[in-house]
């Protein structure tokens, strides 16, 4: 761990918080729900907009598998994809971590995740790879395959720390 590392707070992920980045997938607070199935099933209706179609992008779906990460846990770099978006949706109960910064250059912000929250991050939103909490956690990845670079990585100028909420 680099004894320079800035410590980063760690803040409750809201729709409100995290509207720069994209959308938070939770069915608490949806803009639409209503039942469906001969009234069987509450649907919570357009959480996400999914942006896979440039240059000839398709939609995928996926099961990402992550380990966790301890904390203290230095943030020292972010990807971005710039032809698609990306969406995390756990399968799980475990918390997570999500952190996203407008640019590399500039302060990152890092969200905890609850129980039956996930994320949409827009195309070219710089963010995090997964930072699972607590045990080996499950996500279903909805994002985009197809021709061209759609992943860019960038060492930070700085690192950040995060670390163990009190």
């Amino acid at each position: 761990m680099s004894a320079d590392a800035q410590p980063l707070a760690i803040e409750a992920l809201t729709r409100e918080a995290f509207a720069e980045f994209g959308e938070v997938i939770e069915a608490a607070g949806a803009a639409q729900s209503y039942a469906i199935n001969s009234g069987t099933t509450q649907r919570f209706h357009d959480l996400a907009t999914v942006d896979t179609g440039r240059e000839d992008g398709r939609t995928i779906v996926s099961i990402f598998r992550a380990q966790p990460r301890e904390l203290p846990f230095v943030v020292s770099m972010l990807e971005r994809h710039p032809l698609g978006s990306q969406a995390f949706v756990p399968l799980g109960a475990q918390p997570y971590l999500v952190v996203v910064a407008s640019d590399p250059q500039s302060v990152p912000r890092a969200f905890l995740a609850r129980e039956g929250q996930g994320v949409n991050y827009r195309a070219g939103t710089w963010h995090h790879p997964l930072l699972a909490l607590e045990a080996v956690s499950d996500f279903l990845v909805i994002d985009r395959a197809g021709p061209g670079n759609n992943c860019d990585e960038a060492e930070l100028p700085r690192q950040w720390l995060l670390l163990r909420q009190s």
